[in-house]
């Protein structure tokens, strides 16, 4: 049912893309938003607390209304609901328009416009940006948005549905990057005060929730990449990016592509702290054009290989 529920996902997805604004996200987060005005004190207790119950209920509610589906109608309603809940949680086609103008942008030689767009998709501040550099970045996000918004988001629906919770890792995975990132772009009372202590608990739970997919996300660009260089450069140069995880990801997808990514992060555009941090950079060519489509293919192999294996996985099942 894991296979069939994740191909009809990312078939729809692929075809009818939630738009951006839509009212599931909006609930979600409003959500987010009101349960952090209301219990958020600054204790490091209750901001664990806080956590929980911004991400655990809604992952509750999958779970409950997938085992009421399945216990009254049987497993094919329960599909839907599964089907249904990927959609909202996987994001495919939510970054995948702005590669696509940027690189659209690039070919035709306007890499103002396309420094534009980067900046309209990242909400940063990009100058005078070189064009190299300009590529380096542009390929950082594609490849960690596809991270958070496809591989993660598979990884751990696929390790909780396995154990009987239905949808309930999709939920929980997407839930806590959301949160993670609405509480640490919520430092002042302006945009809805949030306390360092809950944005801490955010950014610890966050980097629990995703040290899994990105691992096994890194394996995937090893195995559908340069198999040796991805593992080399993951074991020598993931620790030059000041996130892990992220670091583990793009490490392997330096040397799966042998491009050089890492070195100066952009800034936020009203010059608070920026989400990244400068890095050093990793072995590999300077970024040029004709890596963009490497990494497409980069992305769609691995979601192949991630297909593939559930596949059988569910073969495997039924045979048995």
């Amino acid at each position: 049912m894991s296979f069939l529920s994740l191909l009809l996902a990312l078939l729809i997805e692929q075809a009818r893309p939630l738009v951006r604004g839509n009212w599931v996200h909006g609930t979600v987060r409003a959500w987010v938003t009101w349960i952090s005005q209301t219990l958020d004190a600054g204790h490091p207790r209750l901001a664990w607390t806080t956590w929980s119950l911004a991400v655990g209920l809604p992952a509750v509610i999958a779970t409950v209304v997938h085992w009421f589906l399945i216990g009254v109608f049987g497993w094919p309603v329960a599909m839907i609901w599964s089907v249904a809940v990927l959609y909202v949680t996987l994001g495919f086609r939510q970054f995948s328009h702005h590669f696509t103008d940027i690189r659209d942008a690039l070919d035709v030689g306007d890499e103002r416009l396309a420094r534009e767009l980067l900046a309209e998709w990242q909400h940063v501040e990009v100058g005078s940006l070189p064009r190299s550099e300009l590529l380096r970045h542009v390929i950082e996000h594609s490849v960690l948005s596809a991270h958070h918004h496809v591989f993660g988001v598979l990884t751990w629906f696929s390790v909780l549905a396995a154990l009987g919770f239905g949808p309930a890792g999709a939920v929980i995975y997407r839930m806590s990057e959301m949160v993670s990132h609405a509480w640490r772009a919520a430092p002042k009372p302006s945009k809805g005060w949030v306390s360092e202590t809950l944005q801490d608990a955010a950014r610890q739970a966050w980097h629990r929730v995703d040290w899994l997919p990105a691992r096994l996300t890194a394996v995937a660009f090893a195995v559908v990449g340069n198999f040796e260089e991805a593992i080399d450069c993951w074991r020598n140069h993931a620790q030059r990016f000041p996130d892990d995880n992220d670091g583990v990801v793009l490490a392997a997808t330096a040397g799966a592509l042998n491009v050089r990514l890492g070195g100066e992060a952009l800034r936020a555009e009203d010059h608070e702290a920026s989400s990244d941090l400068d890095s050093e950079s990793t072995p590999g060519r300077t970024p040029e054009m004709a890596h963009l489509p490497s990494v497409v293919g980069l992305i769609w192999r691995s979601v192949v290989l991630w297909m593939v294996l559930l596949a059988l996985l569910t073969l495997a099942r039924l045979l048995g």
